[in-house]
């Protein structure tokens, strides 16, 4: 197979690639999450919008990862509390810069029926993160003898490239380095220099030489 044949079949999946590869026009960043306090070990990854709202906070779409070893199994739904923890509803923003969190935040539920809300803490002195877990029996408006609301240190990640920005550009990259070597090992490049061939120079190195040996 020819090196140009197999660039082309090269650019044509990966555009495939990029075309087929299950997203949503909004899903474009990819950040790592965790936070951690007394007996609480959380970590994972959201999925996001791609751009920032006016206050500079990014929409979570999806959510993956664990708690204490316990997976998560699903995002709670924006604008609605979770379980046990009314009326509280989470809003589902993050931010790049400090403080990451809104004082609504986002909350999701475990495999073991539990419910997660971290949360920014405004009204503590100083303001800090706090996590509070709601187990059943969920009552509205009253903290179980299972629940929890206890400080958490958390920290997320500057959102990553989406993998079809990555493909993109090594499928750019390898274009520019082909046609690069392509235009290096062209026949006669080399000897060619203000549009004269090597003849030309041979022609006039031979007539200098014999004016030189003239009397």
């Amino acid at each position: 197979m020819g090196m140009g044949l197999a660039l082309r079949l090269l650019v044509a999946f990966g555009l495939a690639a990029c075309i087929s590869w299950p997203h949503t026009s909004e899903a474009a960043r990819i950040w790592s999450w965790t936070y951690r306090g007394s007996a609480i070990d959380a970590s994972g990854t959201f999925t996001t919008d791609d751009a920032a709202n006016s206050a500079g906070f990014y929409r979570i779409l999806d959510i993956a990862g664990s708690r204490n070893g316990i997976p998560i199994t699903g995002l709670q739904a924006g604008v609605t509390p979770i379980p046990g923890n009314e009326p509280f509803a989470v809003d589902n923003l993050i931010s790049a810069s400090e403080p990451q969190l809104t004082s609504h935040v986002f909350g999701f539920a475990l495999a073991d029926g539990t419910f997660s809300n971290p949360f920014f803490a405004d009204f503590r002195v100083p303001p800090s993160y706090l996590e509070f877990l709601s187990a059943p029996p969920f009552t509205s408006g009253v903290t179980g003898p299972e629940d929890s609301e206890l400080p958490v240190v958390f920290t997320a990640a500057v959102p990553e490239p989406t993998t079809n920005a990555f493909l993109l550009s090594g499928i750019l990259s390898v274009l520019v380095v082909h046609r690069h070597r392509r235009s290096m090992a062209r026949p006669g490049t080399a000897l060619k220099s203000h549009g004269r061939d090597s003849s030309d120079d041979v022609a006039e190195i031979s007539s200098g030489g014999d004016k030189a040996q003239s009397p």
